[in-house]
């Protein structure tokens, strides 16, 4: 298969974002050479690979983490940057799925996920805020009365009253868009800067002790006591592995790539917006994710600027103008800002599984996954790290009933993954042009 991260993204240094433009960016930590011993090799320096590395370091393991470039390189630093609750299907189909009892311990664990990011910010003095609120908005009058219906039953069976729903004329008032019809408010969710977030993780696991290495493509690993993870310059022996690799699996494991599929989306940000139009757009500084298949999801920058997210793609590359690609849904949601200029366009991959919820696996007594969190990844890829980090320390509940949801194969596996979602999304997009 052709390696995503060299169809993509040129060189070792981070891609050309909003985010890095407004980011501190560290010099990279050293490339792996030699022959490396230690408790723990990390596989991947996203949110999930950095999360572990900082709690199994707490736990007094020695850790290795391995970054094919950057930390924050892939998704993690390059993503819509909502903290969103819940898992990415919705209770009513978790509770069909894997019954009422194990679908509320999953609520509970993404309620937990969001105070991790936040007491993981205040713990570490991260130079982050967060914004506090997340809206789900309909774009089709039909949808709306699910929505509320669903806000009620959080609210009723679940006891969580941070939600709420939303009429148009509320909606409308607080997301200047005629695009939609009603929805929900969500103040338990939020959001912030994914990639200061994920140097934040970097920067709090190498204090903790965790040895990080950037630059550093893992080619091939063996199971074992202890496992030999290979690299172009060195060779780590490890009693326990994590691959953390979410969208970038690659060749390590075709198990895993059977079930996370690689896609890309795509984000732009305008230039700054006077106060005036940025309150027009989004008065309340909440984020936005609206209900169609292949989602729209926007907020306000630090700086005022609309960073707006929408459209993807299948292949192996990202399309040749990507402002052009994310302006057209922008213009539709946003008719103010069709003359806007645009200032940052970017790619990024993420992995996604067929039910859209993530995969927890033990591919090995010694060698653990987690990944494919479908776009909703910021939070519970944070407590996927910290869950797999208790489960090689010993605590393996959470881990356990993460992987008890079923994760089924995409059909054709990863030889047949491609052209068969390509047919789906694009009668989705149909669908939701209609």
């Amino acid at each position: 298969m052709l390696d995503i991260l060299t169809a993509n993204d040129r060189d070792s240094e981070y891609p050309p974002s909003w985010y890095a433009a407004s980011a501190d960016l560290p010099e990279p930590f050293p490339e792996a050479a030699g022959e490396l011993r230690c408790d723990v090799c990390v596989v991947g320096g996203g949110f999930t690979g950095l999360s572990a590395a900082l709690h199994l370091a707490q736990h007094g393991f020695d850790v290795v983490l391995l970054e094919a470039r950057r930390v924050g390189f892939g998704a993690s630093g390059r993503n819509g940057g909502q903290v969103g609750t819940g898992q990415r299907l919705d209770q009513d189909r978790l509770e069909r799925l894997v019954g009422h009892e194990r679908a509320r311990a999953l609520w509970e664990l993404s309620l937990e996920a969001v105070r991790l990011v936040r007491e993981l910010i205040d713990t570490h003095d991260m130079d982050l805020p967060f914004a506090e609120g997340i809206i789900h908005a309909d774009h089709r009058r039909r949808f709306v009365p699910h929505s509320h219906a669903y806000a009620r039953k959080l609210q009723e069976d679940y006891g969580y009253g941070l939600i709420r729903p939303l009429e148009r004329e509320e909606l409308r008032h607080l997301v200047g868009s005629p695009a939609y019809f009603g929805g929900v408010l969500d103040m338990g969710g939020g959001h912030l800067h994914p990639l200061k977030y994920a140097l934040g993780l970097a920067r709090a696991a190498a204090a903790a002790g965790a040895r990080i290495f950037e630059n550093t493509r893992v080619s091939d690993f063996s199971q074992g006591s202890p496992a030999c993870i290979r690299t172009p310059r060195a060779t780590v022996s490890a009693d326990f592995v994590l691959l953390a690799c979410n969208g970038y699996i690659g060749r390590l494991s075709g198990r895993v790539a059977a079930r996370v599929m690689p896609i890309n989306n795509f984000i732009v940000a305008t230039e700054p917006l006077d106060e005036g139009l940025a309150r027009e757009l989004l008065r309340e500084n909440h984020a936005v994710a609206d209900s169609r298949f292949v989602i729209n999801y926007f907020r306000l920058s630090e700086d005022r600027r609309m960073l707006f997210g929408g459209g993807e793609s299948y292949g192996y590359r990202f399309p040749g103008d990507i402002a052009a690609k994310v302006r057209r849904p922008m213009g539709r949601i946003f008719p103010q800002l069709q003359e806007v200029r645009i200032d940052h366009a970017w790619g990024g991959t993420l992995g996604i599984t067929l039910n859209r919820m993530p995969y927890f696996d033990r591919l090995a007594g010694n060698v653990l996954t987690a990944g494919g969190y479908s776009g909703h990844g910021v939070a519970l890829a944070t407590l996927g790290g910290r869950i797999a980090a208790e489960a090689i320390a010993g605590q393996a509940g959470n881990f356990d009933l993460m992987a008890s949801v079923p994760t089924p194969r995409f059909p054709g596996g990863a030889a047949l993954r491609w052209p068969l979602l390509v047919l789906a999304m694009v009668w989705f997009s149909l669908r939701d042009r209609l």
